[in-house]
């Protein structure tokens, strides 16, 4: 069976994939290399391949892949797309992220539909020939303001080659090579060369394993990335080059960096995107379409030039596995470096923090409470289930009564609200219904519209308007968005502030200064430094070059820098106002001559007659 594969567009495809261990940095590659091509003028998109057979990341525990990602159009994904929008500034969309899953259930409805006019149905072709069809299917897709067909499309195929469940994909793409043809194929292998403290010693053998494996299944690498503790020294370099059928200049140094900023700096200073350009036929020297690497060498010299530091403390039940709030980690860098900070992450385990904790677990409490002491700034992330949540709680009534800036994302700003009803308006009983049916005030319910049972895409998702019902004088979150009168964040929860309750937890100076009609999207407790809680997880759209406002204010008021930053906002407004009058005086005098000046500078009621 002849492949469907459509020969008639001319987009270029990369397929990046990995070797020897997992976790070694191919998503943080990719995007670097996106990053640099699409500093070269090309218009770039990514997809993200994951063998395993879940439909989706949406009902994985954050233990098994880190956090669970979510885009605008809901779709619950793998944390390197985020990569992929954090680096390349685009807005991608579910069908960037392949499963087996996807493919399979697409080929199984197919089959019961009748579509292959009851042949049998097999691996190859229908697999593969339905992997090739959905990889050039969403390469067509516009992922930026641009609106225009991507221009080369990097595909990153998870896990390593040999691995039994991503077979089809390698064969899937063995045969994408030709049928897209050769200038416009190019495969990049990200391999580990370790280096044991034994020997002090660059060992190769583990990839040139890995390469001939890959060589097996059909496919060579056009570049071979090489990620190492420290630099890959010229001898290792020109035995990889022998042994893996590849020249001295497409063995690529990729060693740790202190910076991951650094990264797409390391590709360019190595040629990576003059060797893809000549090989996909490609002129670079069109104008960027995003932003030239100068902003990445600002970046990567403001992270190691920050003096100052601000200590932020995490309290979440995942902590043992950081990759689980990857995007609250990369929010508070970016806030950082907007601010000219380092930081430095504490993570807190909410258990640790729940009374009752006693013997061999009474020293983790005691550590776990001086930990929470001695940070600046709280965070509470979002999460599902009961545990630990006694022990978010207790962090948030502490930073409520020492002034400690708090935010508080999605679950975190729920346990706000328990919380205050709690230790402010005296409801003792006060709970989510999440946790406790029976609460005789549900201070928190759940949304059946979002919840019809299956665990699987039933939340409430995506990206979503919320509307700002204060004036920014009495909202600091309003004016962290620049007075907007609304902001469109992404969300992904089941449960929400009971609007029934509202107006008692406002009375006692709760303020929910953000809203979706009758949903509480944003509440801000007056009095207090910095104390703000979102129903929408902001982290998944902050960018290093336009950080999250909500995270912004956290590290502005933890380095005492959030009053001045809306004093200089407010004078460059009234600057603006300025020069918008002389303007406009300057537009009058030129039709009307000077006798009208007078009318426009009098007063209020005589520029409204004009």
């Amino acid at each position: 069976m002849a492949s469907s594969v459509d020969q008639g567009d001319n987009i270029k495809y990369i397929l990046v994939t990995g070797g020897v261990i997992s976790g070694i940095g191919k998503g943080i590659i990719s995007s670097s290399l996106g990053t640099l091509l699409k500093a070269c003028g090309y218009r770039v998109t990514s997809i993200k391949i994951d063998p395993y057979i879940n439909i989706d990341a949406g009902t994985f525990s954050p233990y098994e892949h880190g956090e669970v990602y979510v885009l605008d159009d809901g779709a619950e994904v793998d944390l390197d797309l985020g990569n992929y929008e954090r680096y390349l500034d685009v807005t991608l969309h579910r069908d960037n992220n392949i499963t087996t899953g996807k493919i399979y259930q697409q080929v199984i409805n197919k089959e019961r539909r009748g579509d292959f006019l009851g042949k049998t149905v097999q691996v190859v072709p229908h697999i593969t020939d339905a992997v090739q069809e959905w990889v050039q299917r969403v390469a067509r897709v516009p992922v930026d303001s641009s609106d225009q067909i991507p221009q080369i499309c990097i595909v990153e195929l998870g896990g390593v080659i040999g691995d039994i469940e991503s077979m089809p994909f390698v064969e899937a793409f063995r045969q994408f090579q030709f049928n897209v043809g050769v200038n416009r194929f190019a495969c990049i292998h990200v391999s580990l060369v370790p280096e044991p403290r034994t020997t002090g010693e660059q060992k190769t053998k583990p990839t040139q394993m890995s390469v001939r494996e890959l060589r097996a299944l059909g496919l060579s690498p056009h570049l071979l990335a090489c990620r190492c503790a420290t630099p890959l020294n010229q001898s290792a370099a020109d035995k990889l080059a022998m042994f893996c059928h590849v020249a001295p200049a497409q063995v690529i140094n990729v060693p740790d960096a202190n910076s991951l900023y650094k990264v797409p700096i390391m590709l360019k200073d190595q040629g990576v995107h003059h060797f893809l350009l000549r090989h996909f036929q490609l002129d670079c020297g069109g104008p960027p379409t995003h932003v030239s690497l100068d902003d990445w060498h600002e970046l990567a010299k403001r992270d190691a030039q920050a003096l100052d530091e601000v200590h932020i403390g995490i309290v979440g039940k995942y902590v043992k596995f950081p990759d689980a709030y990857t995007s609250i980690t990369k929010a508070l860098e970016h806030a950082c470096l907007d601010a000219n900070l380092t930081l430095r992450i504490e993570y807190i385990n909410s258990e640790d923090l729940e009374q009752g904790v006693g013997g061999e677990r009474r020293v983790a409490y005691h550590n776990a409470w001086q930990r929470l002491c001695s940070a600046q700034g709280i965070i509470v992330p979002g999460g599902f289930g009961d545990r630990g949540v006694e022990g978010k709680i207790n962090a948030i009534d502490w930073c409520r009564k020492m002034h400690r800036p708090f935010l508080g994302i999605c679950l975190g700003m729920q346990c706000a609200v328990i919380e205050f009803a709690r230790n402010v308006l005296g409801w003792r009983d006060a709970n989510s219904t999440e946790f406790s049916k029976d609460t005789q005030h549900p201070v928190v319910i759940d949304m059946p519209e979002f919840n019809p049972g299956d665990m699987g895409g039933t939340m409430r998702l995506g990206k979503r308007r919320t509307t700002f019902v204060v004036d920014q004088s009495v909202s600091t979150v309003r004016r962290l968005y620049k007075n907007a009168p609304y902001v469109e964040e992404r969300h992904r929860h089941r449960f929400e502030v009971n609007p029934k309750m509202v107006d008692e937890l406002e009375q006692q100076g709760l303020r929910f200064t953000g809203r979706d009609g009758e949903r509480m999207e944003i509440l801000e407790l007056a009095e207090h430094p910095y104390f703000v809680g979102v129903q929408f997880h902001p982290e998944y759209l902050s960018r290093p070059m336009r950080p999250s406002p909500v995270f912004t204010g956290l590290v502005l008021a933890v380095s005492g820098g959030l009053q001045k930053r809306h004093r200089m906002r407010l004078l460059s407004e009234q600057r603006s106002i300025d020069t918008e009058q002389v303007q406009l005086v300057d537009r009058v005098k030129a039709l009307d001559g000077p006798s009208s000046t007078s009318a426009i500078v009098g007063g209020e009621g005589d520029v409204d007659n004009q």
